[in-house]
């Protein structure tokens, strides 16, 4: 089959350094998309026609919670890597997973450490956990599109061989072109989920609270699976049970999971906050 491809274009994934100090495409990626996030949410709060009644907290209590909910994407986001993607090699090499700057997140892992932050803090504020939840993934999808832009740059992550006009020889894939799967899930996870979720936003989803959290689950599920038909599996996990991959996997209990926050949302009454 003939191949065509088009240039790499080739990055530097460090950004500026200084001295020893370097700031990386990846790490700018996930400081740009917290602190996007961080404005789209206060301006979820202000707007009091989203809300059914009084909204369930104050900005302030959203500025508050960023720190929670950071140290939940980056731990978790760490730690699912290691236990779902590689945990053979970092058994072996324990000192490399404190090296987050070489990369190695999995959103699965993130999504996990992000439910827990929301958990804990809505408890010590005494807050609604799923209002809490659907205003943070509303918000989420801005940084998964930042973070794949950012898998790109790196190089990393790339898809399956083809012969499609826009395919690119990535620098460490060998020879063969192959799908740019990471602008395919920056596009699929981030923008279009970002588009719908705001849509649904916008016509009154806030005032059912999950309903977002369960729409989010949902679209990134669907998205996620979609995109790994063409995303090169991780080398050391390949295929898995039926030829699925880990992304598949990892993506059911996300989408059932998805299914019964909608399903309980549409069941209850709009609620407003006293």
């Amino acid at each position: 089959m003939p191949f065509a491809a088009l240039p790499f274009p080739n990055i530097d994934p460090v950004l500026v350094s200084i001295g020893p100090f370097a700031i990386r495409w990846y790490a700018l990626a996930y400081i740009l998309g917290i602190l996007l996030g961080w404005v789209y949410a206060r301006w979820m709060i202000r707007r009091t026609d989203l809300w059914a009644g009084k909204p369930p907290m104050t900005v302030t209590d959203y500025d508050d919670f960023i720190v929670w909910v950071t140290a939940g994407i980056i731990l978790g986001g760490r730690t699912g890597y290691v236990l779902f993607y590689n945990p053979a090699y970092f058994a072996a090499h324990p000192s490399e997973i404190f090296q987050l700057w070489n990369g190695g997140m999995s959103f699965h892992g993130g999504f996990a450490g992000c439910v827990l932050a929301v958990v804990l803090f809505a408890w010590r504020r005494k807050i609604s956990v799923l209002s809490l939840g659907d205003l943070t993934c509303a918000a989420g999808p801005i940084g998964l599109f930042l973070g794949r832009v950012a898998n790109f740059i790196n190089g990393e992550l790339w898809g399956r061989p083809t012969d499609m006009p826009w395919a690119f020889v990535f620098p460490h894939a060998g020879p063969l072109p192959r799908h740019p799967s990471q602008l395919y899930e920056g596009v699929l996870e981030g923008l279009v989920l970002f588009i719908v979720l705001a849509l649904f936003v916008r016509a009154g989803a806030l005032k059912r609270p999950g309903l977002i959290v369960g729409i989010f689950a949902i679209g990134y599920a669907l998205a996620r699976s979609f995109c790994e038909l063409f995303r090169e599996p991780d080398a050391q996990l390949g295929f898995l049970w039926g030829g699925l991959t880990m992304g598949m996997l990892l993506s059911i209990p996300l989408l059932l999971a998805g299914i019964a926050f909608v399903v309980y949302a549409l069941r209850k009454p709009a609620e407003g906050h006293a």
